[in-house]
């Protein structure tokens, strides 16, 4: 499908997409990069990479596709320092979980510089970083955003489309804005509350910790994730949040209302609902 890609942030998701490239025979040629010499030293022991460049610019020089799989903080001034050294006709993308701001910013960047943008945001991944924890079956059977503004060339949309259903996922096309609601009310929300309930526990009791069952490790399994990475992705889409925080609330002020008032059937409404919801996603 392309002839060299350049996958630029190796950690967890960009070792993954390389090693499903080689698995899948997307790819002629993977080059990788990283910021940090270790992670460049690493790279080249890995099978799937056939070369290690020292910048970014080295990196992208005959790509004809480009992954920023960076934290979502550095994509766009990545973006800019990558202007005027990309390809023509190459594309470039992301795997950033913000899609707003990245998909107005890198594309002003690289506009007539050699290149399109045009965002991504493949659902995968765990709270685990770093390419030590990297499969080639991440991506297969996940979804998959890509987020086109309004004058993108379909043609490009398309290919873009394409390559993500190539390593077996399943597309969603959406607006840069409509995706960072979409994720702030199913990702974001989630790894906050998670989060927070860890914070609260840690004032209480740390001998309780000890007594958790599954049930407590199964809701709170993402606040592991990296807490630097996360800031960033509650910054960028904080807009978003606050407001998926706003319903949360509401939802949450009913069943405390509902409990405070002793309002058995109420509370089993919303347990109901719940659970209905929670069960859907077994099968969806």
């Amino acid at each position: 499908m392309f002839q060299q890609v350049a996958i630029l942030g190796p950690g967890l998701l960009g070792a993954s997409l390389a090693m499903a490239l080689k698995a899948r025979g997307l790819s002629g040629r993977v080059v990788a990069w990283s910021r940090r010499a270790e992670t460049r030293a690493k790279c080249r022991t890995r099978p799937w990479c056939d070369a290690v460049e020292e910048s970014a610019q080295q990196a992208v020089a005959g790509s004809d596709l480009v992954v920023l799989c960076t934290p979502v903080a550095t994509i766009a001034p990545l973006v800019g320092e990558l202007a005027g050294h990309v390809e023509p006709g190459a594309l470039v993308t992301d795997v950033g979980s913000t899609k707003s701001l990245i998909c107005r910013q890198a594309r002003s960047l690289l506009s007539g510089r050699g290149g399109a943008f045009i965002g991504s945001h493949p659902m995968a991944g765990s709270e685990l970083a770093g390419m030590e924890h990297a499969r080639e079956d991440l991506f297969a059977g996940a979804p998959c955003f890509v987020t086109p503004v309004e004058d993108d060339p379909d043609h490009e949309v398309a290919r873009l489309i394409r390559f993500w259903e190539a390593l077996d996922m399943t597309v969603e096309t959406l607006s840069p804005e409509r995706h960072d609601e979409v994720v702030a009310h199913i990702s974001h929300l989630p790894h906050f509350i998670a989060s927070s309930l860890c914070g609260y526990l840690a004032s209480r009791d740390p001998r309780w910790a000890h007594f958790a069952g599954p049930g407590l490790r199964d809701s709170t399994r993402i606040a592991s994730g990296d807490p630097g990475l996360w800031r960033q992705i509650f910054s960028q889409n904080r807009d978003e949040l606050l407001r998926a925080l706003d319903g949360f609330e509401d939802e949450l002020h009913a069943l405390k209302a509902a409990l405070l008032n002793d309002e058995s059937t109420g509370v089993a409404a919303l347990l109901e609902r719940g659970k209905q919801y929670r069960d859907r996603l077994r099968t969806e």
